[in-house]
């Protein structure tokens, strides 16, 4: 199954192309607002009629059969767990609302499930605890499934594929050909605490000099005051970052050496929650409504350039 993958050269959707370059649907500032009004309400209208017919229905489930569908359709409420500090996938405005792509989905979910939608914040490292002592019912949160994880947690998807990104100011690190031309204590990245961009520093990378954060906020203002060379992230947030930080110097580097399944994470007890979720990305993907929020939320990144 190929859901929305991204490359160097641009961002593949199971059925649409997502040229980063040339974007003939790309949304211009002038248009934004308007056309994103008007695009969500037709595609949250849809959702009465599409995502309604779901796998199961949650308010005719038995709590031991589905502890926690039972539990979001009796108190009405699907709380997600979010870092909100990773844009375009998940971040907090200015005015406190939290919103990206994976919030997107989220509220998606529970629209198709009739409840409404609690965000809950927290950091990154602490997700998967929260949803392991019930805290929340799910994690959408720019996660890639790993082995590792999936030890904690179901997951499902992936419902988008990216890869490691360096934002950088030192050219000399931006044309980096291979692991081993960074892997030097002469190397300073910042990574996230917790992150598939830690554990990859650490196994390919054992030599450089290693500095973790708490958030991406603080590893783009590490570069920015070159206190390191380069920050480890995801394919997406470089792009945004470039974007958000035009007059920074920044460039960056995209690395084919990983593989990063993004899903979402679901608590381990409940099949049929899981079931549900399958089905309910199987129908996003099948009525072109995650084509649509790729869209939006990629798409308005179009004119940014990074070194290859």
């Amino acid at each position: 199954s190929q859901r929305f993958k991204v490359t160097h050269n641009y961002i593949k959707m199971r059925v649409f192309n997502l040229d980063l370059c040339r974007q003939e649907h790309r949304i211009s500032p002038n248009n934004q607002g308007q056309s994103i009004v008007t695009r969500f309400l037709t595609l949250f209208s849809l959702i009465a009629t599409l995502l309604l017919v779901s796998a199961c229905n949650t308010t005719q489930t038995r709590n031991s059969d589905a502890p926690v569908l039972s539990r979001i359709a009796q108190r009405g409420e699907l709380i997600l767990g979010t870092s909100a500090n990773m844009a375009p996938m998940t971040y907090t405005k200015e005015d406190g609302t939290v919103v990206g792509l994976d919030i997107d989905v989220a509220r998606l979910m529970a629209k198709s499930m009739e409840v409404k939608l609690t965000i809950k914040t927290l950091p990154f490292a602490e997700l998967l605890p929260a949803l392991d002592r019930g805290d929340v019912d799910v994690v959408i949160s720019n996660m890639t499934i790993t082995t590792r994880r999936n030890l904690q947690a179901a997951f499902v998807g992936p419902y988008m594929t990216s890869g490691k990104c360096i934002i950088t100011k030192q050219e000399g690190l931006a044309r980096a050909e291979q692991a081993e031309d960074l892997n030097t204590p002469e190397t300073r990245m910042a990574v996230m605490e917790g992150s598939t961009s830690e554990d990859f520093v650490k196994t390919l990378l054992p030599r450089a000099t290693i500095t973790t954060t708490g958030g991406l906020q603080s590893g783009v203002k590490m570069v920015a005051n070159d206190e390191v060379g380069g920050l480890l992230t995801d394919y997406p947030i470089c792009l945004s970052t470039l974007k958000d930080n035009p007059d920074a110097g920044f460039v960056s580097l995209f690395s084919l050496l990983t593989y990063e399944p993004i899903g979402i994470a679901l608590p381990s007890g409940d099949p049929l929650f899981v079931n549900w979720t399958e089905n309910f990305l199987a129908r996003m993907e099948g009525t072109g409504i995650l084509d649509e929020i790729g869209k939006h939320w990629f798409g308005q990144f179009g004119a940014v350039t990074h070194a290859e």
